[in-house]
């Protein structure tokens, strides 16, 4: 028996997902993500460190703060480690019993140690390094070039051995060994803070405290039909353990796409981040779109990220490699208006409303070079298609999506200047958005194939993507138009594929069911998919793709960036522990749930 095994059962229902390989043991706000390899652990950061990039490397490719974490007998003798994991805690049971490891604040790893002679010995990436009567720390400054944060290990355990010794150039071997009893433990504190936590806490409490956390959060979400729950608690697991806490440029807390490939707030996932948000914690829903409107440029454009140290405002274009400006799909009024259809916060639309206005007007006024009201991307990550081949040739590129975004931004911001009783705007808003719709038409729509083709200097770009179909997403076509779309959607040949839907035709040459934006199946695109065809009236095809949606995610344990079309299966390259992918769950696994219980939708 572990010793502090849940009694919650949302945390039951969840024992083993967080395998510690490709899932890490985190917590709300933590930066410090615990993975094993074999019977070793290491600890990564969640964090960027974008001014110390040129002698740490890319966040993504870094080495591990903390390295060859594992215990030894009294002898000296590997402990094996076997995983027993929960939200809240993870138990390690060795040949000495359980080693469990829980969070007693968002910088501080409790280790809750077995009794009997234990050795810990672990490599801390740093310089320097002091030991100390109860144990050692890692304290930087800014002329140690290896101490970007400050590190303390502190136990109440009788102390053996304590040393720190230079092991590589870059790491410190840290020996310690301990004469333990009942309820003794390690303290591992990992701050950008010169004041480090050296409290050791009393060890139920902070396991009790660490399971309550996790078990209000779950209690705190609507229910779901059972075929989804345990897949259902996991996503809210990742859009828990993924809200990184503010720090300068973070001005608010916020979700990051991938606690392991995107650390930041990326606007595009935030907006998707809200919808799950929405069903438990309004205002946090709230601040997903305000940690990007803090943000917000003078001339209106709000950027495509923000991390701890800075926004990403521009980046070198792949074909040039000269830089240009970046920024993501506009969404912001559209996920809005759903949050207020949710919470009723009526102040949130006034609070909202300006920016959004600016933020219409920065597209329209910066991103039309020949000044015929069609739209353009400047460069291909502002799509968020980052490796679309509709960018292969270059950019600029008139696309029928942004185009498409914009229309739909222009008739949420008319239903939210009704609401706000900015009626004279209601108005214009609605004259525009079915000007730009008739304008798509003229420039876009091609009858002999029935798609809208993306253009690049007034030619069309010869591949074949769901994207070419978005304009059905306005709910402005006529129906006709829309049928044609339908037969491109439903084509096993084109998008319909075992998982649909495929982001290239599968009988276009650019096809790949493995390569981002090439193939694959993105939750999100399916999402607004199946919000346009209800919209359409195409009822009962929405609520096919949302069961294949559904279906798609529940194949595996963890929930990822994108999927194999054909198979189900992960690329390798998909992000692991993703976000938005964990949010649209959530929010179509309630909708599927209160569909059948006759209950309106989310």
């Amino acid at each position: 028996m572990i010793p502090h095994t849940p009694e919650s059962p949302f945390l039951q229902l969840l024992a083993g997902r967080v395998n510690l390989k490709d899932i890490p043991f985190t917590d709300r706000r933590a930066r410090v993500l615990l993975f094993k390899r074999n019977s070793h652990l290491y600890i990564k950061l969640a964090e960027r460190w974008t001014a110390w990039e040129p002698q740490v490397g890319h966040y993504r490719l870094r080495p591990p703060l903390i390295d060859d974490w594992f215990f030894v007998n009294a002898a000296g003798s590997l402990l094996t480690l076997e995983c027993n994991s929960f939200p809240h805690a993870v138990a390690l049971k060795s040949q000495m019993g359980f080693i469990e490891m829980t969070f007693s604040d968002e910088e501080s790893l409790l280790v809750h140690l077995p009794r009997g002679q234990i050795g810990l010995r672990f490599r801390v990436y740093a310089e320097h390094g002091l030991t100390d009567r109860r144990g050692g720390e890692f304290k930087g400054d800014p002329y140690h070039r290896r101490n970007h944060r400050n590190i303390a290990y502190t136990t109440n355990a009788r102390i053996l051995k304590n040393t720190i010794e230079p092991v590589t150039p870059a790491y410190l071997q840290v020996t310690l060994d301990l004469d333990t009893r009942e309820g003794n433990t390690l303290l591992l504190n990992i701050t950008p803070r010169l004041g480090l936590n050296r409290s050791i806490p009393p060890t139920d409490q902070v396991f009790q405290a660490a399971e309550k956390r996790w078990h209000d959060w779950f209690a705190a979400v609507p229910s779901v039909d059972e075929e989804y729950a345990e897949q259902y608690y996991y996503a809210w697991y990742v859009l828990r353990a993924g809200l990184l806490s503010p720090r300068f440029f973070l001005t608010r807390e916020a979700m990051a796409p991938s606690l392991i490939n995107y650390v930041g707030v990326w606007q595009w996932d935030a907006f998707f981040h809200a919808l799950a948000y929405r069903h438990a914690d309004p205002k946090l829903a709230e601040d997903q779109l305000r940690v990007m409107i803090d943000h917000q440029r003078s001339d209106g454009m709000i950027p495509d990220a923000v991390h701890d140290e800075g926004t990403v405002e521009s980046i070198a274009l792949p074909t040039t490699g000269l830089d240009a400006e970046v920024t993501k799909p506009p969404l912001i009024v559209w996920t809005a208006l759903k949050l207020f259809k949710s919470g009723g916060n009526r102040d949130f639309l006034d609070e909202i409303y300006a920016p959004s206005v600016r933020w219409i007007n920065w597209w329209f006024d910066k991103n039309d070079d020949d000044h015929d009201g069609i739209v353009q991307y400047n460069h291909p990550y502002s799509s968020g298609l980052d490796d679309s081949p509709l960018w292969d040739d270059g950019v600029p590129v008139d696309s029928p999506d942004l185009n498409t975004y914009l229309v739909m931004q222009l008739d949420a911001l008319a239903e939210i200047a009704e609401i706000i009783g900015e009626h004279a705007d209601a108005k214009k808003w609605r004259e525009r958005a079915a000007q730009l719709t008739q304008r798509m038409i003229d420039y876009f729509w091609d009858d002999k194939t029935g798609v809208f083709w993306a253009k690049r200097k007034g030619e069309r770009i010869q591949v074949l993507t769901p994207f070419n179909l978005y304009p059905l997403l306005t709910g402005r076509l006529s129906r006709e138009m829309n049928d044609r779309l339908i037969q491109h959607l439903t084509s096993p040949e084109e998008f319909w594929t075992r998982y649909p839907i495929a982001t290239v035709a599968k009988n276009d040459p650019k096809y790949n069911p493995e390569q981002m934006w090439r193939g694959p199946t993105w939750i999100n695109i399916n999402y607004l998919f199946i919000e346009g065809l209800r919209q359409n009236g195409y009822t009962n095809l929405a609520r096919d793709l949302r069961r294949h949606t559904l279906e798609l995610m529940m194949k595996h344990d963890d929930i990822v960036e994108y999927y194999n079309p054909e198979t189900g299966e992960l690329p390798i390259r998909a992000a692991r522990f993703f976000g938005w992918s964990a949010a649209i769950f959530v929010d179509l696994a309630i909708e599927a749930s209160r569909i059948r219980e006759h209950l309106p939708a989310p």
